[in-house]
């Protein structure tokens, strides 16, 4: 039994397995015949994602945005399950599954939407599902991706598993999972927040708003289409944000200052939303900045947070961070083994946007584990129980 940590986004796709790990945008474009192939260029697992499934061949990620004709993406939770969820999950275990057997999955939705959508979820990518990868030369592999059993938490609460389990399900910070934690999940295109404590997770606190970085995208993407009489879709802007630098048609637009004045507007709406909905959790301990908005948000918001704000550390990807908790979640519930990666002769590295980690050694047994996992069990009795399968 393989488990694996799946996480589809508007924004990119995630998935983590212990050991491997992928990500891709969240875009899917039609397979159109490409008449000439460089061998120069990026050649990982993801630059060239042409994949085949229930009969049709898609395009996915960059290589969509690069190639197809037609490119398609959402912001619209009802379209992103009926229509992306199957697409995006079941290509993203059969990249970082090395397994043939059946896989566990532990995925998460936004807090708002998870009661309306956890069935679904679950009914869309349960079961075998038979995909085939398409390589440049012509050739593909087909694989059989059995989804087995599927348990779906609240999405933000992924983060704080990730700081609180080891890779094989144990508690490692005690410290922590005694606290009241609250954590602020800065997706593409909401914002979740949640409350944990003593590993109760709290339904008062918690909830979504539509505050995501799209939000700021959109905002850029207007001012640039005043300027210059284009339109530009919002996931072409990922490349551009880092430099400040946007080129359209030979000339160069500056939107340093205009990324500085949007994203203090956007954390100043966010805080307000926070402080307004935890007005009464005074006694919160650590709150937890995560999610891919939480990258570019996090030196505006930090000082408008009334509390104790964790640092997101400079060396980690935070959008990985609910899809590895996940993944340790997992462990917590079925129990075990963390996967050793397989090469194979024929796989493609993995993308350098989503370096590969390697699982530790499984620490030695002691005379208090047994109490330990007893305690784990008491105060995640709730979250165990939940939507079974």
């Amino acid at each position: 039994m393989e488990i694996l940590g799946i996480d589809v986004g508007f924004g990119f796709t995630k998935a983590y397995n212990g050991k491997n790990s992928v990500i891709f945008k969240s875009l899917i474009g039609d397979a159109t015949d490409i008449q000439f192939r460089s061998s120069l260029g990026e050649d990982t697992s993801t630059s060239s994602l042409h994949i085949s499934l229930d009969g049709k061949s898609y395009f996915l990620g960059n290589y969509a945005e690069l190639q197809s004709s037609i490119t398609e993406y959402t912001l619209d939770q009802e379209k992103l399950i009926e229509d992306f969820v199957k697409i995006m999950a079941v290509t993203a275990a059969g990249i970082c599954s090395d397994t043939e057997g059946p896989l566990n999955v532990v995925t998460g939705l936004p807090v708002g939407f998870l009661k309306r959508d956890s069935r679904r979820f679950k009914e869309v990518i349960k079961g075998v599902h038979e995909i085939s990868f398409h390589s440049a030369d012509g050739s593909h592999t087909t694989r059989q991706i059995h989804i087995d059993k599927i348990h779906v938490i609240p999405q933000p609460i992924g983060s704080i598993f990730n700081l609180i389990f080891d890779e094989f399900g144990k508690i490692k910070d005690k410290n922590l999972a005694r606290q009241k934690l609250g954590v602020v999940d800065i997706g593409f295109k909401t914002t979740d927040f949640s409350i944990f404590d003593h590993l109760q997770y709290i339904e008062r606190g918690s909830s979504t708003m539509d505050t995501g970085i799209s939000k700021c995208f959109s905002v850029i993407a207007n001012k640039l289409r005043q300027e210059s009489g284009v339109n530009i879709e919002l996931y072409r802007i990922f490349k551009f944000i880092e430099s400040g630098m946007v080129k359209i048609k030979g000339r160069e637009y500056n939107i340093t200052n205009l990324k500085k004045r949007v994203y203090t507007h956007a954390a100043s709406a966010i805080a307000s939303d926070l402080n307004r909905l935890w007005e009464n959790d005074w006694d919160m301990d650590t709150i937890i900045l995560s999610g891919g908005g939480s990258i570019p948000l996090a030196e505006y918001l930090s000082p408008l947070v009334d509390g104790n704000v964790i640092p997101i550390k400079k060396n980690i990807d935070a959008r990985f961070n609910n899809v590895q908790g996940y993944c340790k979640f997992g462990h917590y519930k079925w129990g075990g083994s963390v996967q050793e990666s397989k090469p194979k002769p024929s796989e493609k590295p993995a993308s350098p946007d989503s370096p590969d980690k390697a699982p530790p050694s499984p620490p030695p047994s002691e005379p208090g584990d047994s109490q330990n996992r007893n305690g784990q069990a008491k105060g995640l009795a709730w979250l165990r129980r939940q939507n079974k399968s």
